[in-house]
């Protein structure tokens, strides 16, 4: 028997929903702990390039560097994040990195988000989890290409 191709517009919109709620359940999972997905997302950002300065993760962000500035300035407060100065250098240049209660959070999220999503799996046949593994790397694929 032939296997039939699938359109990626068929496919496309019976995705997105789903992801859509699943991004959604995830990011309530995250209020447990008092702070917003915002605030993660920014976290997560900082621990990956320790020394960040505001410019670049607006950058990276795709926000401007006032509203990053505001973000990182109730990180600050919340004392999950930390400035310093990024090169002896350049004083004027001001980095950001995470502290440890900030890593701490980011920790009981993780654990947080892959403790509901393991629950949820466990309801799941073999040839489910099997299905769904094999869809890690095409849905990866699809994030890179998005970068």
């Amino acid at each position: 028997m032939m296997k039939t191709v699938t359109d990626p517009l068929t496919v496309a919109n019976q995705l997105r929903p789903v992801l859509l709620k699943l991004s959604r359940q995830l990011r309530q999972e995250v209020h447990a702990r008092g702070v917003t997905a915002g605030e993660v997302t920014l976290l997560v950002e900082i621990a990956s390039h320790p020394g960040i300065g505001i410019c670049d993760l607006a950058e990276r962000e795709g926000v401007s560097s006032p509203r990053i500035s505001k973000a990182v300035q109730k990180l600050l407060v919340d004392g999950l994040v930390y400035r310093h100065q990024s090169t002896p250098e350049d004083r004027r240049r001001v980095g950001v990195d995470i502290t440890q209660r900030g890593r701490q959070v980011l920790d009981s999220v993780r654990r947080r988000r892959t403790a509901w999503l393991t629950e949820r799996l466990h309801g799941l046949s073999p040839d489910e989890l099997e299905a769904l593994e094999a869809a890690i790397a095409p849905l990866a694929k699809l994030l890179e290409a998005a970068e």
